[in-house]
């Protein structure tokens, strides 16, 4: 058994289908191809950076649904799939601007309104139509949160999300 996650986090990625040393970088070589392809109306595009490859790489295609109850707010499921954000390319670009810093795609969390993103520096975000918010240091924090019902921190306040353009 990992001691990399706690039993609350590890049990539900073993029940998607993640091991210790699961690795597809076939499939996010993939994704990362189609992200860079992508073009938005407005002509934003998607960087493609190490710290997303990774993630996608090992948790890429993961339905990951949290098992108990949460510690401070509803845990939320999560699914691992970059391609859940490919249209949403200005509002990353936007949010990026903000943090000073460029940002990706990792896949959703919740009802599939909230998108999950990663900057290069490994940080995960979650955007969604109640705020911009702050999940962790990296995708093991980030899960552990989603997954625990741990609160995050709120970066904005509520706004619309401008999906495509």
């Amino acid at each position: 058994m990992t001691t990399r996650f706690p039993v609350a986090v590890d049990d539900p990625l073993r029940t998607a289908g993640w091991q210790p040393g699961r690795w597809d970088i076939r499939q996010a070589e993939q994704w990362a191809d189609t992200l860079r392809g992508h073009a938005s109306p407005s002509g934003h595009r998607h960087p493609v950076f190490p710290a997303a490859v990774e993630v996608w790489a090992e948790f890429g295609g993961l339905r990951i649904l949290p098992s108990g109850p949460g510690r401070h707010i509803a845990p939320s499921p999560v699914i691992v799939d970059p391609l859940r954000g490919v249209h949403a390319a200005r509002t990353l670009a936007a949010f990026g601007r903000a943090l000073e810093s460029r940002v990706c795609p990792l896949g959703t969390e919740g009802d599939g309104e909230s998108l999950l993103v990663v900057d290069e520096e490994g940080r995960v975000y979650c955007l969604d139509p109640a705020g911009d918010w702050y999940l962790g240091p990296d995708f093991d924090t980030a899960l552990t949160a989603l997954l625990m019902g741990i609160s995050p921190t709120r970066l904005s306040a509520p706004r619309e999300m401008a999906g495509s353009g």
